[in-house]
This record gives structure tokens, sequence and C-alpha cells, in this order.
């Protein structure tokens, strides 16, 4: 089995002014670091015509323990919007692959097929690949940083012992946690509001979708199912020496 090649801590996007109020924290494992930088302004996006059944697909879920916005999906690439595809990685059913290079994570169907999600991959110096499983998987999870990143960032010690489910939360409202053999990874696949994020290098080594997606991938994954992450070719991945934090 490889091994996942492990880092970690980025920078942080400015979320979404719509999304302020919900503003996902910037803190550590899964999510860029806590430093800041002055808003720049930049001119909104011609708006994407978006078609009603993905308007639908990324709506609100006001039936949520901590009701979740639409996802403001005209901002997205369509590439990148969840689709049904023909299965290209040659892995089995059942199977997580995420292609890091090109920003995908596909679920492995029957009859050949997939169903394929854009996704944030972690961005240089903190890439990972190789082969593992899905140990378990939770909703609206708590959140604990590694005690090495708290040492980094002080300012997340109030979460030594768990950060509390919610909108605000670094794993968003569900997460895939990702072992090989019975080692934690500290590695996760896991939900990010910030449609930014998506397509981009961006995270520290864990895999973000937008919440709609992570909440529709975790309906579909069984604990035990295989992963498989792809290296980018560009990357140059080193092998691991400590768990990433």
């Amino acid at each position: 089995m490889t091994e996942l090649s492990l880092s970690a801590t980025p920078s942080r996007r400015t979320v979404l002014a719509g999304f302020a109020s919900l503003a996902a924290l910037a803190l550590a494992g899964c999510s860029t670091t806590g430093s800041t930088r002055p808003t720049v302004a930049t001119a909104e996006p011609p708006m994407r015509v978006v078609p009603p059944e993905v308007l639908t697909m990324y709506g609100p879920l006001p039936d949520e323990d901590f009701p979740i916005p639409a996802a403001p999906i005209h901002l997205l690439d369509p590439i990148y919007w969840r689709q049904e595809v023909e299965n290209t990685t040659g892995e089995a059913e059942g199977t997580v692959v995420v292609d890091t290079a090109n920003r995908f994570l596909y679920w492995t169907e029957p009859n050949g097929r997939a169903m394929r999600y854009g996704v944030g991959i972690g961005r240089a110096g903190f890439e990972w690949n190789g082969r593992a499983h899905i140990a378990y998987k939770r909703k609206w999870p708590t959140w604990t940083p590694p005690s090495e990143m708290i040492e980094r960032q002080p300012e997340i010690e109030k979460y030594r012992h768990g950060q509390p489910p919610g909108l605000d939360n670094a794993l968003g409202p569900r997460a895939l946690y990702i072992h090989q053999g019975n080692t934690d990874t500290l590695y996760r696949v896991h939900g990010n509001m910030d449609v930014h994020s998506i397509g981009k290098a961006v995270s520290s080594g864990c895999v973000r979708l937008l919440y709609q997606d992570i909440i529709d991938l975790y309906e579909r994954v069984r604990p035990g199912a295989p992963i498989v992450v792809l290296a980018d070719p560009a990357a140059g991945l080193a092998l691991p020496t400590t768990a990433a934090v």
C-alpha cells in the first residue's frame, strides 16, 4: 500500500459577503491558517446562468441541525458542479478517488459510472497521495486540532478539547476520516462553504467539498470504503515523516 504523503498549513481566501455571518474559522489541520490579509476590492464576476436542477441541488437545507444556506453556485465554474460521469478512474465500484491535478473527487458507481464533485485540495507543500480507507464518518463533527497546530497557532488553544459542531466548525456538516490500517492519517474529506476554494489548492491537505456536496457524498460512502488519492505530477510529493498538522 502506498503511503500518504503528509504535511500542513496554508493561507485563507476571503469568504463571500453573503456568507460573512457564516464564515468558517481559519483554523488548522483541515483548514487554512489563521493569518489575515487586507481585503482587496475585486470586480464581481459576471452572473452565470444556472439551470434550475443545479440551483435545486445546491439550494438551502433548512432541516439540518444547523440550517445551511444555498451555495452561490453561479460563482463556480460549471465543471465543478456535481454531476454523474463515466468512471474513467480505473477503480472498482464503491471507491473514493481524488484527482488532485484536476480538482475532482469521484465516487465510483455500478455500470461504469461515477458521481463527480469539485474539490479544494492541499496547497503546495501540503499535498498527499496514496491508498487508504474511510475508517468512519461523522455528521456535524467536533473538530479537535492537533497539539502541534496549537503550538503554531496559539489562538486555537480554546479548541484543544474540540470545536463544537456548527456552521463555523472547520469540518463543516460532515466529515469522512481517512486511515491507513489502524493509523489515523489526520486527513479528512469534509465540508467547506467557501465556493472560491473549490478547484483550488488552498487547504492544509484535507479534501474540501461544498456543504451540499459533502452531505451527498456522505450518504453514498460506507465505512471501510477504499480511498485513492492520485498524485499531481507537478507536485513532486515526498513520503511522510510525521502526521499532518
